[in-house]
């Protein structure tokens, strides 16, 4: 998840980001202490998911923000305040709010309401890329015999589904899958007995992207998608968390990583503790190699 900050207390956003990022809960891309000048065209150039915002500040309050943003803003909001005046909530929720959170701060309610807001966030993305796929399926093209033919999905646009339903096509190694996937479509096709390993991936990788360190830029990109298929975990574990019999789950979390794991970080994040990548032993081969069987199946 991608989450923006705007609190005139400064404090306030610092123990936000804090526990967003200590907790894996997502990442942090602005922090600003007013809401001038924020419009829905601003969020939606950062993919924003998520807005924190609070009630009460000097310029242009909660309320007032929200009503303006959330016309054209899909994202959620989460309002803060010190108020406990319910004529005052139930404005703040009537403006168009999704959750509320009163000061002080609390960790374990804050943890608590950023995943349920994640989780309904996934849900709706993923309703949204069955609307997606299905609108990819019931398209056609017209040919000149005057045949119908159904249009032909990419393996780039399939791992972008993919991605998004774990909650990832937006974090830095997004990028590096899909450059994946379109090397292997090209080398090895439909024979996943020949492929490589991720050494050989890596420098391929590293050579079509004209690299001057090839050595230091696959060492990065190999902690990159290390860190981006532990924050997919992460997401997968926290829907799981919620209903673990939630069909996202269910598909996901065997298939592209060991199930045990995955039982793991929903008994961490449970018990409050902070998920840490070295709390799971990560397989980035298995990982890429069912995202590269999964997506050229989705494609056939």
């Amino acid at each position: 998840m991608r989450f923006m900050l705007i609190d005139d207390d400064k404090a306030t956003r610092f123990m936000l980001q804090d526990i967003i990022e200590d907790y894996a809960l997502g990442e942090v891309v602005e922090s600003v202490g007013s809401a001038i000048g924020i419009d829905s065209d601003f969020l939606k150039l950062k993919k924003i998911d998520i807005l924190i915002i609070d009630m009460l500040m000097p310029d242009r309050d909660g309320i007032q923000t929200t009503k303006a943003l959330k016309k054209n803003f899909p994202g959620k909001i989460i309002m803060l305040s010190q108020v406990e005046n319910k004529d005052m909530i139930g404005n703040a929720y009537n403006s168009g709010i999704d959750y509320y959170i009163t000061k002080p701060l609390n960790r374990n309610e804050v943890i608590g309401v950023i995943r349920t807001v994640s989780e309904h966030t996934c849900l709706k993305n993923f309703v949204n890329n069955i609307e997606n796929d299905l609108h990819v399926i019931l398209k056609f093209d017209h040919h000149s015999d005057n045949s119908i033919y159904p249009a032909k999905n990419t393996i780039t646009t399939n791992g972008q589904i993919i991605l998004r339903d774990l909650g990832i096509d937006g974090e830095c190694g997004g990028q590096d899958f899909l450059l994946a996937l379109n090397w292997l479509e090209k080398n090895i096709g439909s024979r996943i007995d020949k492929f490589p390993s991720l050494n050989i991936l890596f420098t391929e990788l590293a050579q079509e992207n004209n690299s001057k360190n090839p050595t230091k830029d696959i060492k990065t990109m190999e902690q990159r998608l290390r860190r981006t298929i532990f924050q997919a975990a992460v997401n997968i574990a926290s829907i799981g968390i919620v209903d673990c019999t939630n069909p996202k789950f269910d598909d996901y979390a065997s298939r592209y990583f060991d199930l045990g794991e995955i039982y793991g970080l929903m008994r961490r994040l449970e018990h409050g503790e902070k998920p840490k990548i070295s709390h799971m032993h990560i397989n980035s081969k298995k990982f890429i190699r069912t995202l590269y069987i999964e997506s050229n199946k989705q494609e056939k």
